[in-house]
């Protein structure tokens, strides 16, 4: 494994994440809230899970308010192991009725976040969703309250467009005030040409992101990239020549989002290129992301699979030229 420095984070940090978005953290979630028979079955597989992942050396975990919090904190207590791990923890994510970025909302969920997780700081702390409406400066207030207090470390945001980080980050340099210091966009070979999920996610693949991915690079701003692997598309069981099987194959998130004939094409390429180099389809996508040496790039990934986060691992370790990277990126031919 690959570790580096983040600000504000007094720990290295592993270069793959373990995002807790998955079914058996899921399961485990949901068994706590409703003191389920099958609870402590539940929980042990959940701390099997997360026992598998730190084994493997990954200490940093992504969660949100919405998931993946009360099994990691139980996991984290049983273990002993809150001061050797990395939290990457997101709020104020938007509800069905309304969009949450105020300061009750951060607030409240940070402390909800903070006890759910038997912690009383966060490593990082992330805002999951944006209302471009709301001015910046009762958020980045707020924020700076939170950090102050010690209660979480590096300030970031996810699925925030540049020119919003860009003015929250203007709003905090002039009141001399701690800016976001770390990103977490949807990032990877590919081309995110829907919203997955019906509004408000944020992508920096694709034509459309190369002046956010210059910006980061050159503010040397780290990015935590979700859906690295495009949600399974790159996972090796869809096979370009056969991209009817798409919708059997992936989730609605990921036909919704990726698929499209560039990205097809994209597969192709990485299919020809992994036949070429003996490795499998997606280590080569994953490798794609580490080889933008510029970018501070770290992967969130949900892989509950040890042979597939292994895979991962690896790939941040196998460097792509920057000719094969561009090729298959359809930005030239061989």
């Amino acid at each position: 494994m690959i570790y580096a420095s983040v600000p504000h984070v007094d720990k290295p940090v592993s270069r793959i994440v373990f995002g807790t978005a998955t079914p058996k953290m899921f399961a485990a979630f949901r068994s706590i809230y409703e003191n389920a028979p099958d609870f402590d079955q539940r929980l042990e597989t959940a701390f099997a899970l997360l026992d598998s992942m730190y084994a493997l050396g990954v200490n940093c975990f992504d969660c949100a308010d919405h998931y993946g919090e009360e099994p990691l904190g139980e996991w984290m207590e049983a273990r002993g192991l809150r001061d050797k791990v990395v939290i990457l923890a997101k709020g104020a994510h938007h509800n069905r009725w309304r969009k949450r970025i105020t300061d009750f909302d951060i607030l409240h969920d940070c402390h909800n976040t903070l006890a759910k997780l038997k912690t009383d700081h966060l490593d990082m702390y992330l805002l999951h969703r944006d209302d471009p409406t709301v001015p910046v400066g009762p958020i980045v207030d707020v924020l700076n309250r939170l950090y102050d207090e010690g209660k979480i470390g590096a300030i970031g945001a996810s699925n925030w467009t540049l020119e919003r980080f860009q003015e929250a980050n203007d709003y905090a340099l002039k009141h001399g005030l701690q800016p976001f210091s770390v990103v977490s966009p949807n990032f990877g070979l590919a081309d995110q040409v829907n919203d997955p999920w019906g509004g408000g996610c944020v992508t920096i693949s694709g034509p459309n992101g190369k002046a956010a991915r210059r910006f980061y690079a050159e503010n040397h701003i780290p990015v935590f990239a979700y859906s690295p692997l495009a949600r399974g598309f790159f996972s090796g069981r869809l096979d370009s020549a056969h991209p009817e099987r798409a919708a059997e194959l992936l989730d609605e998130a990921g036909v919704k989002g990726y698929c499209c004939p560039e990205n097809f094409e994209r597969l192709r390429r990485c299919e020809i290129l992994a036949k070429e180099k003996n490795v499998p389809v997606a280590q080569i996508a994953m490798a794609w992301i580490f080889s933008h040496r510029d970018l501070d790039v770290f992967a969130l990934s949900g892989s509950t699979n040890v042979e597939n986060q292994k895979m991962n691992i690896a790939a941040c370790e196998y460097p792509l030229s920057a000719e094969e990277c561009a090729w298959l990126d359809l930005e030239c031919e061989r």
